[in-house]
């Protein structure tokens, strides 16, 4: 556990869906007391949450305990509950907590309109490899963030994954084009192998088996390796073989870049446009 982690006051977290169970297990595996995260999930699909011994487990904030001054208030909850569920948590203003934002298109501003202009508020764009701890989380903190809070904010989401902070939030737009979204176009990836796979004449079961396993083993190469990915591509392709080959068909005028290029831009359009 970190030293922010292990400094931490309580935690409320907003929302235990996906992402938000993710974020849980990964700070108790991590070592964080179950006694000091309390879970506010109002769903009724949240009972695996409910089962985690010696976690609070609630279904709306009335019953949180009096009293309590949370160290950072952790809004995992869709962009159009927002509007309900963050008002609710205005009350701990005056504890001075972290106000951590998970809602995609949510921007500073905006969540600054719950909690008031001198509020400390941070937002993160995650994804969904947050699940194996495999995820990237981007954060942005608005000026009323002090040095301790973004070191809490960074420990939480450093135990799903890999962390990094932008200055400039117009760039979370391109940021949840690419790393945001981005798991879907390589779970893509693998729909496309491996269907080509079968069009070459593989059984469809080994071909699944085979694309899966390759985009999982090269993805944690490029992960490892201290060459960049172009580097590993050069070292897996020999000269006039089968690689070269398709590389010439992927690497084409009109192959894999620029419509890899259109994609991100029509994703961070998208972005800009669900942010007002």
């Amino acid at each position: 556990m970190t030293q922010a982690l292990a400094a931490a006051g309580p935690l409320v977290l907003v929302g235990c869906g996906k992402m938000g169970g993710a974020l849980l297990q990964g700070w108790l595996e991590r070592g964080l007391p179950r006694d000091r995260v309390h879970v506010v999930e109002p769903a009724d699909d949240a009972g695996r949450v409910a089962a985690v011994p010696g976690v609070p487990f609630l279904k709306s904030p009335a019953g949180l305990p009096a009293g309590l001054k949370p160290a950072l208030v952790l809004l995992a909850v869709k962009p159009q509950n927002m509007d309900q569920v963050a008002p609710l948590y205005a009350a701990y203003k005056p504890a001075r907590p972290v106000f951590l934002s998970i809602a995609a298109g949510k921007r500073l501003a905006q969540i600054e309109g719950y909690y008031g202009a001198d509020a400390a508020i941070v937002r993160v764009m995650p994804n969904t490899p947050a699940a194996v701890a495999r995820g990237m989380s981007v954060l942005v903190a608005n000026r009323n963030v002090p040095p301790a809070g973004r070191g809490l904010a960074e420990s939480l989401l450093a135990a799903v994954g890999e962390t990094a902070w932008i200055e400039d939030e117009g760039l979370m737009d391109a940021v949840t084009a690419v790393s945001g979204s981005g798991p879907a176009y390589v779970f893509l990836l693998i729909e496309t192998l491996a269907k080509a796979g079968e069009a070459a004449g593989l059984p469809a079961a080994l071909s699944m088996q085979l694309a899966k396993a390759t985009v999982a083993g090269a993805g944690e190469l490029a992960r490892l390796a201290a060459e960049p990915p172009a580097q590993l591509r050069v070292n897996v392709t020999s000269p006039g073989g089968t690689t070269q080959a398709a590389l010439q068909v992927l690497m084409a005028a009109d192959g894999l870049q620029p419509l890899m290029t259109a994609a991100i831009a029509a994703a961070t359009r998208r972005g800009k446009e669900l942010g007002g």
